[in-house]
């Protein structure tokens, strides 16, 4: 009863005790040391952001050129952007034409390359695409109202 085994099943002596202990001082100095390294280095330079994996867009989608013209045509004289895609869009997204959190490689092509490269904008004050994307469902004017 005297002496306890450790985990490893050995009985616990202050030797091998004094040996964990130093192996652990010794892994313990070596950390703040790399990590101090790494902090000098990323100091001088600014801390780098992860890209956007997903956009938040919202749309006017129509099956009519002559449509989306009047859409854009809204658009341009200042209407709010999800006024215009309750009235106009012709799809599921009723609520303003939002399509909500999509992440890269979920939407066509067509429209994925012209949302990814638009600026996040509010309703209010859209910033959407000028001319109409034509994809498999129709014409879109779209824009984007958040990344992450």
């Amino acid at each position: 009863m005297g002496k306890q085994k450790n985990a490893s099943g050995s009985s616990g002596s202050s030797k091998s005790k004094d040996t964990a202990k130093s192996k652990d001082s010794s892994s313990k100095s070596s950390k703040p040391s790399s990590s101090k390294s790494k902090s000098t280095s990323s100091s001088s330079d600014p801390p780098k952001l992860k890209p956007a994996t997903r956009i938040h867009p919202r749309h006017i989608l129509t099956s009519k050129l002559s449509t989306m013209e009047s859409a854009l045509a809204r658009l341009a004289a200042g209407e709010a952007f999800d006024a215009v895609a309750r009235e106009l869009s012709e799809d599921k997204a009723r609520q303003g034409g939002s399509l909500g959190w999509q992440a890269r490689g979920a939407l066509v092509p067509e429209f994925e390359a012209a949302a990814w490269a638009l600026p996040v904008s509010s309703v209010n004050k859209p910033v959407y695409t000028t001319t109409a994307v034509k994809t498999v469902h129709g014409y879109h004017c779209i824009m984007v109202e958040g990344r992450k």
